[in-house]
């Protein structure tokens, strides 16, 4: 029977998986996003629910990222050479990211946008 781990290793597990998350591209531009986008935040001054909001869509997209990474990294080692099947599975993945970026810039728009705008027309 397998020993039950620590809560600390269980978070220090976590922890090395978020660390080798930063190796990857495509992750750097998702946290580059969130940075200017929590700046941005911060100098719009945004409402409490529209922080939640705007956490809420960073957050959707680093945890798609992160398991987008995991299903690739799980088909290129099962399947080194090229799979039709593979590929699908792949692609899947990535519009998934694809989807929630596509409607968190949406939501960002609808809450920088007017913030955005009247600020520039003086309203």
């Amino acid at each position: 029977m397998k020993q039950k781990q620590s809560l600390y290793t269980a978070f220090v597990i976590a922890f090395k998986g978020i660390a080798l998350a930063f190796k990857e591209r495509n992750f750097l531009i998702d946290v580059f996003c969130a940075i200017v986008t929590v700046i941005i935040a911060f100098i719009l001054k945004i409402s409490t629910l529209e922080w939640i909001a705007i956490l809420f869509c960073i957050a959707l997209v680093i945890c798609l990222e992160m398991l987008n990474t995991v299903i690739e990294r799980t088909i290129d080692h099962l399947h080194p050479q090229q799979h039709t099947r593979a590929g699908e599975i792949k692609d899947i993945a990535a519009g998934s990211v694809l989807v929630a970026v596509i409607f968190s810039g949406i939501i960002g728009g609808m809450i920088f946008l007017p913030k955005i705008m009247a600020i520039c027309c003086g309203r």
